[in-house]
């Protein structure tokens, strides 16, 4: 994944409204205005959000008739979840070296 758009994705993924609607498109695919319906803002506001999610990938607008709907892409949440995978390994194996070295000091006060 090109750093850019790990940036954005992070980035689009760092405000909880944007989050909510990736939730609500995780259902399906909704138009502006259903989107829109459980946030106290307004449909300019949330069509901001959306651009943002937008760019980073996430999501893709089509047009069906009169219709503009909205869909997730998960595509990017797949790359970034892959990149954050090395640092979860890291972190398993600092706590397994952790574990270990308590271990020895428990063992020796029991001595």
């Amino acid at each position: 994944m090109p750093p850019d758009l790990l940036d954005a994705t992070f980035a689009a993924l760092a405000d909880p409204t944007r989050r909510a609607i990736l939730a609500r498109l995780a259902a399906g695919e909704a138009t502006v205005t259903e989107l829109a319906e459980p946030f106290a803002m307004s449909q300019p506001a949330v069509s901001k959000h959306l651009k943002v999610l937008e760019r980073a990938g996430l999501v893709t607008r089509g047009r069906d008739a009169q219709r503009r709907p909205c869909r997730l892409d998960a595509r990017p949440l797949r790359e970034a979840v892959a990149w954050l995978a090395d640092y979860r390994d890291y972190w398993a194996e600092s706590y397994a070296r952790l574990d270990e070295v308590l271990a020895e000091l428990t063992a020796g006060e029991q001595r």
